[in-house]
């Protein structure tokens, strides 16, 4: 008798950080391959001098089972802190993606006002990068924020928009809110 979830696509997160040198990315990808495992979604970025990626790759099940038993020793090899974790489909539930970007002077809790606006209006954020740069002219430290948000149908968009332009220019933060291209 065939069990029915060794056909279905098998989903595995893999995170890993570590300092920053060449062939990590070649690396991991390598071993996704040769255990005939798809990356299908993945960010990755160096942060001073820590490399930091996260993917999901998809596969059979044996084939996410050989790729899990091995990442322990790349991981080791490549001097990689490593979390895999099992996942499975998104839950697709109605809503319209949205980018939002926001730019300031640094100050600690941007981040933090943010994410609590769009966790108390039941939004959630997909995707969130931040980062730092002098002014020109000036050398002022600024902040830019570029996130996309998952806006459940159901809401008001032109409202929603506005209450958070008005959000911004209270924390005088200069921001454009508009649907994802």
């Amino acid at each position: 008798m065939t069990n029915q979830n060794h056909n279905k696509p098998n989903y595995l997160v893999i995170s890993s950080i570590g300092t920053d040198q060449p062939g990590i990315v070649n690396e991991l990808a390598k071993i996704c391959s040769s255990n005939s495992c798809n990356i299908i979604d993945s960010r990755m970025t160096v942060l001073g001098g820590e490399f930091a990626i996260m993917m999901m790759v998809s596969g059979s099940w044996d084939s996410i089972a050989k790729l899990e038993n091995t990442i322990p020793a790349l991981s080791k090899s490549l001097n990689l802190t490593t979390t895999i974790k099992h996942t499975g489909e998104r839950c697709n539930k109605p809503t319209i993606a949205y980018s939002v970007n926001v730019v300031a002077l640094d100050n600690p809790g941007i981040v933090h006002e943010i994410a609590q606006y769009f966790s108390k209006q039941n939004i959630n954020i997909d995707d969130l990068q931040t980062g730092t740069y002098s002014a020109p002219h000036t050398g002022t430290q600024m902040f830019n924020l570029t996130m996309v948000i998952r806006i459940p149908a159901s809401t008001h968009i032109a409202s929603l928009r506005e209450e958070f332009m008005d959000f911004c220019d209270d924390l005088n933060l200069d921001s454009i809110i508009e649907p994802l291209r």
